[in-house]
């Protein structure tokens, strides 16, 4: 699991990075809302942890702006403003959860887990797109109503972009969720030749690459 943290103050952004880290949550932290903000709509995460006073643009500001982009990433409010009114605030922006400061590391890691749980289940179990259709829990693909055999990699990664459709992953995001450790040595090439492969039976244009960065299934 991939998280990313808007926290404006960095010792405790720093604390709750390397304690997640020990609980094998991958976390990248940043301090400035509209850099972060940046960085969202360009990288993968499975859930973000947002602070509400961020410089340069807020996180009630910056929640509006991805829900209103269609972005379905789930977010977890956490900060100081914890009164009901700044509860109701959070959550009508488009807040899946909100947690108050002080808080416990294990209820974040609690809530985070049951955030992207609930996100996995709201997943598509059959997904058509042109004439391609995905039978998700099956393993199945057809094209044209004719089977398309995959081998388990390529449906493992037709799978995470899927589940990820209109947003781009990283080479080494894909690399890590299909095949567990990252070896830089060898990612992106065997990345690339699965792609290929993919695109032969599935066809050119069925999955879209993100120059310089990855791929993506609108």
């Amino acid at each position: 699991m991939k998280v990313f943290l808007l926290e404006d103050n960095v010792p405790l952004a720093k604390n709750i990075q390397e304690y997640l880290k020990l609980k094998g949550i991958k976390v990248d932290i940043d301090f400035d809302g509209e850099r972060g903000l940046e960085k969202i709509q360009t990288t993968h995460y499975d859930a973000l942890i947002l602070d509400i006073n961020l410089p340069h643009k807020d996180g009630i500001t910056i929640c509006k702006e991805l829900r209103t982009a269609g972005n379905t990433l789930p977010i977890l409010m956490l900060t100081s403003r914890n009164t009901s009114k700044d509860v109701i605030v959070g959550l009508d922006a488009g807040a899946d959860d909100y947690l108050g400061k002080p808080f416990d590391m294990e209820e974040l890691i609690s809530r985070i887990h049951a955030l992207t749980r609930r996100n996995s289940c709201n997943k598509e179990q059959l997904v058509t797109i042109k004439n391609v259709t995905v039978n998700v829990p099956q393993r199945t693909v057809e094209r044209s109503w004719k089977p398309v055999p995959l081998s388990t990699l390529e449906f493992d990664l037709l799978k995470y972009l899927l589940q990820n459709r209109g947003i781009p992953v990283d080479r080494k995001t894909l690399f890590e969720e299909v095949r567990g450790d990252f070896d830089d040595h060898m990612f992106s090439r065997s990345v690339d030749v699965y792609i290929g492969y993919l695109r032969k039976k599935l066809g050119k244009t069925f999955i879209e690459t993100k120059k310089w960065f990855g791929y993506l299934i609108k």
